[in-house]
Formats: structure tokens, sequence, C-alpha cells
């Protein structure tokens, strides 16, 4: 495992979010992509941020704090987004929560590496820092991501 370095581990074709892209819009692409989080991008491909499953269950737990002291009977996760909601209440924060844009709720301090850093050292910070991805920056471009899929798949694949 010592010789493995990042390139031999990493995904290439990254889902990437923008900045500007709603909450609603992430989690269309996290379901439709199976992802659990994705870098965030500016207009120019830079990274800006990453934005997490966690970041998103954040916000809905601020709306959540503020419904349950209005109403302690009414609950987020029991809403259809999408669907029709009679309670101008819940119809209010579950519009909030589409519309907030992904730059508003985005973790901005990203670890990063590089495709010719050593994976172990890097399994190591994601493990230290209990993070599940780490982007792959080259020339300050996003040329990757590695995941803790991306690695338990080669331990499996005996690439480590």
């Amino acid at each position: 495992m010592s010789k493995l370095r990042v390139r031999d581990v990493m995904t290439t074709q990254v889902i990437t979010l923008n900045g500007n892209d709603s909450i609603r819009e992430a989690t269309v692409r996290f379901a439709i992509d199976g992802v659990s989080g994705a870098p965030v991008v500016n207009d120019d491909g830079e990274l800006i941020g990453i934005l997490s499953e966690t970041d998103i269950l954040k916000l809905m737990t601020q709306h959540q704090e503020k419904l349950h002291l209005a109403n302690p009977s009414l609950y987020l996760l029991a809403l259809p987004f999408d669907g029709k909601i009679d309670d101008p209440e819940l119809r209010e924060a579950c519009q909030a929560i589409s519309a907030t844009k992904v730059r508003d709720v985005m973790t901005t301090l990203v670890l990063s590496t590089t495709p010719d850093d050593k994976i172990a050292d890097v399994i190591q910070r994601m493990v230290d820092l209990k993070i599940n991805r780490v982007p792959v920056l080259e020339k300050g471009k996003l040329v990757g991501i590695v995941s803790r899929g991306d690695i338990i798949f080669s331990i499996y694949s005996k690439k480590i």
C-alpha cells in the first residue's frame, strides 16, 4: 500500500455542484447519482467547497427546531417536498430548505490532495478528520475525488 498513489484509487468522473445550485437540485443529484456528497465548484471550475448529506441534514434540523417551537407535532421528515402542503408554516419551511443555495450551507474548509500523494497518507487524514471524500487537485484544478467507497473497492479489487 505504501507505493500506491491517489491516482491509483481516485475516481476521475467527478459529480460536482455549483455554489448557485439549490439544495433541491443538490439532493436530486445525490439521489440520481448515488453519492452522499460532492465538491462544489465556481463557474470557472475552481473548488470552492464541498456539500455533504450532513450539511443538508443540519439545514433541515435548523428549520425543524423553528417549526417544533411553533407546533410540536410538525416534523419535516414526514413531508413530501414535492407534494402539496396545506399548512403554510410547513410549506414555507420546505420552500426555504429547497431554495437555499449550496454556497450557503457547504463546507468551505476542504481537505484536498494531489494525484501523486500516497494513498496511505490520505486514508489516515480521512480517518483522523472523519471525512468521507477528498477532492483531488492538480495545478489548482479538480481532476478527481477519493471517497471511502473508492478505497473499499480498491481493497476488494486488491489494489491495496
